[in-house]
């Protein structure tokens, strides 16, 4: 590698309203970390969402997929797509993007800081979430819909469960579950849908005979979503399919403060990954500073660590630890924390103390 040549090459995709706050912070935290750690980074912009539309007449304009081709990975902030027109143009980027880059895995920590609002103190959890298939109409067959309404009174949605596309998940989180301490939770509803989560636990049982080291256990899906909020020391990585973890994420994210303390990123077999939050667009907050910044920053913090580790690059690693440092300390104190984590702070004023934060760490 030459002298200050990038070691990593990251897009910025800022989505639509807050996510021309919150993306912009996470580039801001991520420069200020990478610096520290001698990390180059090549941070290349890249159009999407209302603003592309508006500019280039489509929310994914000609030549978006090809940019990320040659990319590590991306950072995309929260599209707001039920906004947008009823028009060919304006398209819903999320499924295109993980399935072209088969992004089958949506990992989705939970984790408690103290003082924030979280309903327990000692939640430390990571759900997976199959990504690709399930009952997203958007994204479960390769042409068409797997929703539609064949009569005027009718309406029929299709599931779409897999052998590989179990096996893909699975064995994502049986890795994540071996790096935690070797317990993975399988969330199904196989005592209904006996062939098509009956097919999910026996793929992902399969895989498991891989990792002996991983201890693996089952819950049906009502039964977790109760035993989440009483028993919630009882799971470490749980994977699950499309729509129960669509769901019970958003469950988990309410029990540490709220979709501001939500991060994600998407992976696949390859060594890409998409930095994603799991908040909306929040457009009745956006422009006015109040947005939480956390998600988006840990999800850019997660890409990070991620690529790090999978290209073997040191600095990038401990670019993440600093950002985590950053994010622990500016969640320290009501003055730098957002008015949803019982904060008496704006965004800026909790970027600036992460950032201030990392200048001490390093």
């Amino acid at each position: 590698m030459r002298p200050n040549s990038p070691q990593l090459r990251i897009g910025v995709l800022e989505g639509d309203d807050i996510g021309h706050e919150i993306v912009p912070a996470s580039v801001t935290v991520a420069r200020a970390a990478a610096a520290r750690a001698n990390l180059i980074i090549d941070w290349i912009d890249v159009p999407i969402g209302a603003r592309a539309l508006e500019t280039q007449g489509h929310t994914m304009p000609e030549g978006t997929l090809d940019v990320l081709e040659d990319l590590d990975g991306w950072i995309l902030g929260p599209i707001g797509h039920q906004a947008y027109p009823k028009t060919p143009e304006a398209i819903n980027p999320h499924p295109i993007l993980r399935k072209t880059f088969d992004l089958f895995a949506n990992v989705r920590p939970t984790k408690s800081y103290p003082g924030i609002g979280c309903l327990f103190d000692d939640v430390d959890l990571v759900i997976v979430r199959e990504n690709n298939e399930g009952f997203q109409p958007d994204r479960n067959l390769i042409a068409g819909s797997g929703e539609f309404r064949p009569t005027e009174d009718v309406t029929m949605s299709l599931r779409v469960i897999t052998v590989e596309g179990s096996k893909k998940v699975a064995r994502a989180a049986l890795e994540i579950a071996q790096s935690r301490g070797g317990k993975l939770t399988l969330v199904h509803k196989n005592t209904v849908f006996k062939l098509g989560c009956g097919m999910f636990v026996d793929a992902a049982r399969e895989v498991a005979a891989e990792f002996p080291d991983v201890e693996v256990d089952e819950c049906i899906v009502d039964t977790f979503a109760m035993r989440l909020l009483r028993d919630h020391s009882a799971f470490d990585t749980v994977v699950t399919t499309n729509m129960f973890g669509d769901i019970l994420t958003d469950q988990a994210a309410g029990m540490v403060g709220g979709l501001g303390m939500a991060p994600g990123l998407c992976i696949g077999r390859g060594a890409k990954a998409m930095a994603q939050a799991t908040h909306g667009s929040a457009p009745d907050i956006a422009g006015k500073g109040l947005a939480n910044p956390y998600a988006m920053i840990e999800s850019t913090r997660m890409l990070l660590e991620h690529l790090g580790r999978v290209h073997q690059v040191a600095e990038a690693q401990r670019a993440a630890e600093l950002m985590a440092t950053g994010l622990t300390a500016a969640l320290s104190s009501p003055a730098t924390r957002t008015y949803d984590i019982k904060g008496t702070g704006d965004q800026s004023e909790m970027v600036d103390a992460i950032l201030g934060a990392i200048d001490k760490a390093a």
